[in-house]
């Protein structure tokens, strides 16, 4: 399992973060773009995936809901936009409630209610490269506030999704391996 911890930076208000896979592009792209997929390995470690559903089209959402380690019911939702298979792809992430509306984070009641995301994925040594850059947008001077004010919090919590991701393609490898 690939154990090297993202790169993160910070680009004119932009969150960037990327990481090296140690698993072939078609892989990686498969665990974003297929919702069972995506639903075994996104969120912190400990959070539980309840509810997966969605449509990997541009214009499609991903919704999910996961229960925090304390028991809490947290809901989210992807709406995709552009997609270049097996290069990139954009979305719009929101909190939301359980029938796919946008709702405030439950924990910060001035955190943007829109993302824009923008993932690439590009082939290196023996594995890919996933580079994200997130943006709030349609938001006021609060909201930016409040979203360039958690990037610790974010590095921290994609450092532990990514490691999700990391373990899910190391189980899906092995699981190929087993197979010839």
């Amino acid at each position: 399992m690939n154990t090297v911890a993202p790169a993160f930076a910070y680009l004119d208000g932009d969150f960037v973060v990327s990481r090296h896979f140690d698993a072939p592009r078609s892989m990686v792209w498969q665990a974003w773009s297929e919702v069972e997929r995506l639903a075994q390995w996104w969120g912190p470690k400990g959070f539980s995936m309840r509810h997966a559903s969605g449509e990997f089209r541009p214009g499609g959402m991903f919704h999910y809901g996961m229960v925090t380690p304390n028991g809490q019911l947290m809901w989210g939702r992807f709406i995709y936009g552009e997609i270049d298979a097996p290069c990139s792809l954009e979305y719009t992430a929101s909190f939301s409630d359980e029938q796919g509306g946008i709702t405030r984070h439950p924990g910060i009641a001035v955190w943007p209610m829109e993302v824009f995301t923008r993932l690439t994925f590009d082939d290196d040594r023996d594995g890919t490269v996933v580079a994200l850059r997130g943006k709030a947008v349609r938001c006021n001077a609060t909201e930016r506030a409040a979203f360039r004010s958690s990037y610790e919090g974010m590095s921290q919590a994609f450092n532990a999704t990514w490691n999700q991701l990391a373990a899910y393609l190391a189980k899906e490898q092995a699981l190929q391996f087993s197979r010839r």
